[in-house]
């Protein structure tokens, strides 16, 4: 209490503090978000090879995991994926190593993708932002977690079209929890579990009508379970700004990356990245877009 007390009479200290925080558990966020996704594709594997009782000898698709034999979020410990180079405290300080390396490993000089640092930055600069807008409170403790999964949600989904259910699920039920316990974020346990149930049908009723009106699938079951994640953490009233949020900035994206990049139109685009942006935008800014909403359609 002592700490929270000390925090709250000095909040720079308190933004300083959670961008610090935040650019820590960026590097820990790159590592959830290259390895979680070989990890539960390995699981699938071995579960379809136990299913049908044959022998898991097909190794992994990704070169640089499957010179491992155990593969989790532990072990092996970071190194660089050319040359194996065990990376060293000083060289994994959030975004000043990459900066004194100069972009390139220490031992094969190969250049560090400019991801790395740019995660560390974006959920450092996320953090302060939570801790500006909220303040010294177990409440900002529960939001810096709910923004951390919405980052390694945001690049998984991007990278494999995946939004796995071992983030998403804790994901939905910490945020109820978090409104049962009444921390302070102004949304009713009533409110956060319509938000669940709400979150989850309006995107499996949009799956189903486009289905069966062009016979694709147009989006995934996680992203279901992701709105109805933040339907959870913010009410039942925040799904329709949300959604046409994410819409909107989802169309322009992919029209942008169809004329200026020429991507292929028939390549699916994943929809968890807008919903996660939009989701994070209404907690920081949802109070002045509902009032904008309310006075421009409304009112």
């Amino acid at each position: 209490m002592e700490i929270i007390s000390l925090l709250e009479a000095s909040p720079p200290l308190l933004i300083v503090i959670c961008t610090v925080l935040g650019l820590l558990v960026g590097s820990f966020l790159n590592v959830v978000v290259y390895r979680l996704p070989i990890m539960l594709q390995r699981d699938w594997k071995e579960q379809c090879c136990e299913y049908l009782e044959i022998e898991n000898t097909v190794p992994d698709s990704n070169e640089s995991s499957a010179k491992f034999k155990v593969f989790n979020l532990q072990k092996p410990d970071s190194h660089c994926p050319l040359c194996n180079h065990k990376i060293r405290p000083w060289e994994n300080i959030p975004v000043f190593s990459y900066l004194f390396l100069g972009g390139k490993c220490s031992s094969c000089k190969s250049k560090i993708s400019l991801r790395y640092p740019s995660v560390e930055f974006v959920s450092g600069v996320m953090s302060g932002l939570v801790a500006f807008s909220f303040g010294a409170s177990l409440l900002t403790l529960a939001l810096l977690l709910f923004t951390w999964s919405l980052i390694a949600l945001t690049l998984i989904d991007f990278d494999h079209q995946l939004l796995p259910d071992n983030i998403t699920l804790p994901l939905l039920w910490l945020g109820v929890l978090v409104n049962t316990l009444d921390l302070g974020f102004g949304v009713s346990l009533r409110d956060s579990v319509i938000g669940v149930i709400a979150g989850y049908l309006v995107l499996w009723s949009f799956y189903w009508l486009f289905k069966l009106a062009t016979g694709k699938e147009g989006m995934g079951y996680g992203d279901f379970k992701l709105l109805a994640a933040l339907g959870a953490w913010m009410g039942w009233q925040a799904l329709l700004p949300i959604v046409i949020l994410s819409s909107l900035v989802g169309a322009v994206f992919g029209l942008g990356m169809i004329v200026l990049m020429g991507r292929d139109k028939s390549i699916p685009m994943p929809f968890g990245p807008f919903l996660a942006g939009a989701g994070f935008i209404m907690l920081i800014w949802g109070p002045q877009i509902n009032t904008l909403y309310m006075s421009t359609f409304v009112y």
